[in-house]
């Protein structure tokens, strides 16, 4: 999300970039989505950071670089682990009140339909249900997915997958692609039947779904897991790029700790699945060491030849639309898009993020070449943290497509052309 952060830029460049001595700091999705949950629930923040074992913000964001192991959070069982997770979703989804707050900071109860949201008492509950009626069952998916993410951190999600048996123009959307998995009722009965699913029940301090429901939750996530490079490849045929041609260079601009936590150099492999036999990315895009903002690196790297040009750049939820700090932050990495013509994808969460861009990018002179529901959106809702009851939105839901300066103001007045 954030201009700033681990991983500004994903490359299959040979060379690492190196850190600036003295980059520029801006503010980032990350920082201020942790800071903004206080807005909504006064001390949730400080709440987070206790059961974390942590002191400040700093460390959290340096855990969620992957610079702090498990021990170091002051977990050493599984069950405290979870118990721990829970902990932070703790608060009065209609008052507010967090445990500390309460007479008995043991009296707050979960909603035993959705399992996720919670309330101190029955007039609270009852005086908030006209608006949770609206989202419990879609809170009931979250709070599940939430806890099977862990088989991400494990390796057991997602299941092996091999090469398309269709070309990638085919591949409609995520019905599509589960098609083609051989013997895919196999491979998520053995992710079901694994160690650790075993482990996550048994320490959950939540009964064990149904079959059914754990099945769905692992294709859920299996959808998030896979989002990204799908994207990705989508973002190649949208332009007409051929990873057959050439060998490619890919920049992920804006990468926070969503798309870099717990990252692995396989996680892209679907890439190369995608279109068999192509050489251009050696079946993989690995993550950067730079840490800073894009057009430090672009002037420090790119011009210098220690970086290639990229072919394609991606942006997964820049939230450059969100205020205008974050606007200001991410302005001459938008400028140089433009300037350069780099061919360019964006990610949003949802439609009104979309709009909001495409009005920014509009005022800026920008040409957009398409925007369209992302047939390889994730699957797997998430909610607000601090505010449950609002409708889940799902990653990467919209995508936009530019390359170089508008030819006029008025292009959005025909519409997408990928509508």
């Amino acid at each position: 999300m954030a201009q700033r952060g681990q991983g500004a830029a994903r490359k299959a460049s040979k060379k690492p970039a190196k850190e600036p001595a003295a980059a520029a700091r801006a503010p980032d999705m990350d920082s201020l989505g942790f800071q903004a949950m206080d807005s909504n629930v006064p001390g949730l923040s400080h709440v987070i950071l206790q059961k974390l074992n942590m002191k400040s913000y700093e460390d959290y964001k340096s855990a969620m670089d992957g610079r702090k192991r498990g021990s170091d959070f002051g977990i050493r069982t599984y069950f405290d682990m979870f118990q721990k997770m829970e902990d932070t979703f703790k608060f009065c989804a209609e008052c507010k009140k967090l445990p500390d707050a309460l007479p008995d900071p043991k009296s707050l109860r979960r909603c035993k339909r959705c399992q996720n949201v919670y309330y101190c008492g029955v007039a609270c509950q009852r005086a908030n249900w006209p608006l949770h009626k609206k989202f419990c069952k879609k809170l009931k998916l979250v709070a599940l997915d939430r806890l099977v993410e862990w088989l991400v951190f494990t390796g057991d999600i997602p299941f092996p997958t091999e090469a398309w048996t269709r070309p990638a123009g085919e591949v409609a959307g995520w019905e599509d692609w589960f098609a083609m998995q051989g013997q895919l009722e196999e491979k998520l009965g053995a992710v079901l039947a694994g160690r650790y699913m075993s482990l996550l029940w048994a320490n959950a301090g939540k009964p064990r779904p149904e079959e059914g429901e754990l099945r769905e939750s692992v294709r859920r996530l299996v959808t998030d897991f896979h989002s990204r490079p799908l994207t990705i490849g989508l973002g190649l045929r949208l332009f007409g790029i051929d990873p057959l041609a050439k060998p490619l260079t890919i920049h992920v601009v804006g990468a926070s700790h969503v798309e870099t936590l717990n990252t692995r150099v396989t996680d892209y492999d679907e890439l190369a699945r995608m279109f068999p036999g192509q050489r251009g990315m050696e079946g993989r895009i690995y993550l950067s060491s730079f840490k800073g903002l894009y057009h430090d690196f672009w002037e420090g790297q790119v011009e210098t030849k220690l970086a290639a040009r990229p072919d394609l750049v991606v942006g997964f939820h820049p939230g450059f639309h969100a205020c205008p700090d974050l606007m200001a932050g991410w302005l001459p990495t938008l400028l140089l898009l433009r300037d350069y013509r780099l061919p360019t994808l964006f990610t949003v969460y949802s439609e009104q993020e979309l709009k909001a861009s495409l009005q920014i990018l509009v005022e800026l002179e920008t040409h957009i070449t398409g925007y369209a529901a992302n047939p390889f959106a994730s699957l797997r809702p998430e909610q607000v943290y601090s505010s449950p009851n609002k409708a889940p939105v799902y990653c990467s839901s919209y995508y936009i497509t530019l390359l170089g300066p508008a030819a006029s103001i008025g292009e959005l007045e025909g519409g997408s052309d990928e509508d």
